[in-house]
């Protein structure tokens, strides 16, 4: 087996596209609108340098796969940040993090040292939040 895609939750799915592309940098993977299914659209982004691997940016859905109440709780957490757990390597993380903030990205905090590397925060416009991080090697 191995990992295609993992799934965000996202309050606008144009607002998220255009952050991916437009401020971190990355591709659309694809872009597909099923008519049959009540236009339900699938959407992935990821690095333009890595196949194979994306992030699906999916529309919080409502009625008939979640009620109103569920569909509020979802849009409370993602907007708050815990509802999503996605961490990014890159081999310069000073580098990836000056590259975020002037292109206008919401970074929670600085590149830190750590046990395991050099780590820092940032938000999409959703309020999902990600983590960064130049690794140490083990061993």
């Amino acid at each position: 087996m191995k990992l295609s895609t993992t799934q965000v939750w996202v309050l606008d799915q144009d607002e998220a596209v255009t952050f991916w592309t437009d401020k971190v940098g990355f591709e659309i993977k694809e872009d597909v609108t099923i008519a049959e299914l009540g236009n339900f659209r699938w959407l992935t982004v990821g690095p333009k340098n890595q196949d194979g691997t994306a992030i699906v940016l999916m529309a919080i859905p409502g009625q008939p796969v979640m009620d109103d109440g569920t569909k509020a709780t979802v849009e409370d957490l993602v907007s708050k940040g815990f509802a999503t757990a996605i961490f990014f390597t890159t081999d310069d993380a000073f580098a990836a993090y000056d590259e975020l903030v002037a292109n206008g990205v919401d970074v929670i905090d600085r590149p830190t040292e750590q046990p395991y590397g050099i780590d820092f925060g940032f938000r999409d416009p959703s309020g999902n939040s990600y983590r960064v991080a130049q690794r140490t090697p083990i061993g």
